[in-house]
């Protein structure tokens, strides 16, 4: 250092230290590595711009989206060093809680991904999603809904059309009208009940379509309807009496049908046990397979 800004006596302890670093083989003029400090955002970012080429663009996005979702929020800002088991295991813990399980499991292994791309180039020095995977909650064992044969789903169509639940008059009218519309474009319960009129296109043109939003598709992927003249003219009819922006309005203004709403009509129709709402998937399913299997075999 230059006197005076650095003392006679301070300069002789600097001297001593210099001494006892040389004893010990280390060179007392090289300077200290800086260690870099990087975020789990920048790392995070880094690595999905680095795969992009490699990914499809639809997939790029949902993986994208499900880190600023949930992995950001409760990790983005912190040093990839600091971060612990216990931060990536509270994270995935939240995700879990909603019952997005299929999430969960995707975004424990993102983080795993994200710091074995970190660690070679002196981000982190271990992965601490490393030993998750016993901890994460298993996926629940496939239930197959009750359904009804597809000999009995003409009278399935006919007790819809037909229904005449214990309920006001504009209730009875949005439980059948659900209930169809879910029948006919094989949709799920949330799918159809939290459908908004602004998902809906060309209604009055020749090629009608529902665009179902990624946010409500169990593969958090966007889906297309194409829609039947059927469903056309059903959407018409519940518009005569629909208000806000729900298409399947419940009792209060500005909220959608109930998430029981479907399943209570079918057991006023009598079909307790025999038929879920979910299971209007599974029928469409075995008419579609038997459709096909008709045709080839034709």
């Amino acid at each position: 250092g230059r006197y005076p800004e650095l003392s006679l006596a301070e300069a002789r302890l600097r001297r001593a230290e210099a001494k006892v670093a040389l004893a010990k083989g280390i060179d007392p003029g090289a300077k200290e590595a800086v260690t870099p400090v990087m975020t789990f955002e920048e790392a995070a970012r880094a690595w999905h711009k680095n795969r992009l080429e490699a990914l499809d663009a639809g997939h790029a996005s949902r993986l994208l989206t499900r880190l600023e979702r949930d992995a950001f929020p409760a990790l983005g800002a912190r040093d990839l060093r600091s971060i612990t088991s216990g931060d990536v295991l509270a994270m995935v813990r939240s995700v879990e809680a909603r019952g997005a399980l299929d999430v969960s499991r995707r975004l424990k292994q993102h983080v795993s991904q994200i710091y074995r791309f970190a660690i070679p180039q002196g981000w982190a020095d271990q992965d601490p999603a490393a030993y998750l995977g016993d901890l994460l909650k298993p996926k629940p064992r496939t239930r197959h809904m009750a359904r009804v044969g597809l000999g009995e789903l003409p009278a399935l169509v006919k007790a819809i059309d037909r229904y005449d639940g214990d309920e006001t008059p504009r209730r009875r009218a949005v439980t059948r009208a659900a209930l169809l519309f879910t029948l006919l474009t094989w949709a799920r319960t949330n799918e159809t009940r939290l459908a908004t009129w602004d998902e809906f296109e060309d209604l009055d043109g020749a090629e009608p379509l529902w665009r179902v939003p990624a946010s409500r598709m169990k593969m958090e992927r966007g889906h297309l309807v194409p829609l039947a003249p059927q469903v056309v003219d059903l959407l018409a009819g519940v518009r005569a009496y629909s208000s806000g922006g729900y298409v399947f309005g419940g009792d209060k203004l500005g909220q959608p049908i109930s998430q029981n709403t479907m399943i209570y009509g079918c057991y006023r129709m009598g079909y307790r046990g025999r038929q879920t709402v979910h299971g209007f998937r599974g029928l469409a399913s075995t008419w579609a397979n038997e459709a096909e299997g008709a045709l080839h075999s034709g």
